[in-house]
């Protein structure tokens, strides 16, 4: 197979905007719950909890494909490293300062972390189960996006960011910092688009988000999705749509992403600010409600269920 295939294969099994297909398995929703120090797997559209696993004290955030699931512990300094499907901790990696977000790389070899108070970028051999580089990005570094063919990662420098650090790592495990750039606006999160031609950055401080040439940060259109913060997901090539969560307005938006045009609105437990793709579910999880969320393409609800005094980050996988 040419690599240009493998990496046609990866992408349809997790997407950069955490996006899983599902093909002859079972969706599952991974999320963490930081009060409870655990990683728990929900069936989908069920809302059946599969399993719950212990992982290293204040998980976050995660991310995984179909080999495996990636737990950020800031308050631990730890990233846990699971096998996706058996949810086997596979090992905890420590010396960090406080990890908070993480990426994986499209061939599933390869995760960046973003550590915040030193301002790095730590790449991790998903093979080898180490830490292989650190680089300094700039201080703040937060909130990450990897390009859809694995060649560049935007990282925002904070939660309420006004500079934006653009990375190349074409050889993961040698990136380079290429450029730092204002914003002009006060950032929280960002988004690849799958053409890799846009990246949606949401904010921290109004209701819009910017849509932005990936090759010369120009502004391209804004999206109005309500109180900040907000999160991004995107659907599939066929089906060209962003869906944008905003947490305090207790509502998800569903955006045609070639024009920013709004196509609905429908209503999320209040604090739903995370927000994957599994197949056909969206699925969104609430910090302040311990809830998941599970609504079709269409955003219309199918469950939500309760797991956990606090149910933050999400991705994922299918069984």
């Amino acid at each position: 197979m040419t690599r240009a295939a493998l990496v046609l294969a990866a992408l349809l099994l997790a997407a950069p905007s955490a996006v899983a297909q599902v093909s002859g398995g079972t969706p599952v929703a991974l999320v963490t719950a930081e009060t409870e120090n655990q990683l728990i797997a929900v069936e989908l559209p069920q809302g059946k909890v599969l399993r719950r696993v212990t992982v290293a004290a204040d998980p976050q955030n995660v991310v995984a494909d179909q080999r495996t699931a990636v737990v950020v512990s800031p308050g631990s300094g730890a990233v846990t490293l699971l096998d996706a499907r058996t949810l086997r901790v596979r090992k905890v990696l420590r010396g960090f300062g406080a990890p908070h977000l993480a990426a994986l790389t499209p061939d599933g070899e390869w995760a960046f972390v973003t550590d915040d108070p030193r301002g790095q970028l730590d790449v991790v051999s998903l093979t080898q189960l180490r830490i292989v580089k650190r680089l300094y990005v700039g201080a703040g570094a937060h909130h990450l996006s990897l390009s859809p063919d694995g060649q560049r990662l935007w990282i925002a420098l904070g939660e309420r960011a006004r500079q934006i650090s653009i990375v190349d790592v074409s050889r993961p495990s040698r990136p380079r910092l290429l450029r730092r750039f204002h914003l002009g606006f006060v950032a929280h999160d960002l988004a690849f688009s799958p053409s890799g031609s846009r990246v949606w950055v949401t904010s921290a401080q109004d209701s819009s988000v910017r849509v932005l040439s990936s090759t010369t940060g120009r502004r391209l259109f804004s999206v109005s999705a309500g109180p900040p913060p907000q999160h991004v997901v995107f659907g599939s090539w066929s089906q060209p749509r962003a869906y944008v969560t905003s947490g305090y307005a207790s509502r998800i938006t569903m955006v045609d992403s070639r024009r920013g045009r709004v196509l609905r609105i429908a209503s999320a437990p209040y604090g739903s600010f995370n927000v994957t793709l599994i197949g056909g579910n969206v699925v969104t999880t609430s910090l302040l409600r311990g809830s998941v969320t599970d609504l079709d393409s269409e955003l219309r609800l199918r469950r939500t269920v309760r797991i956990a005094p606090a149910a933050r980050g999400v991705a994922g996988v299918v069984w």
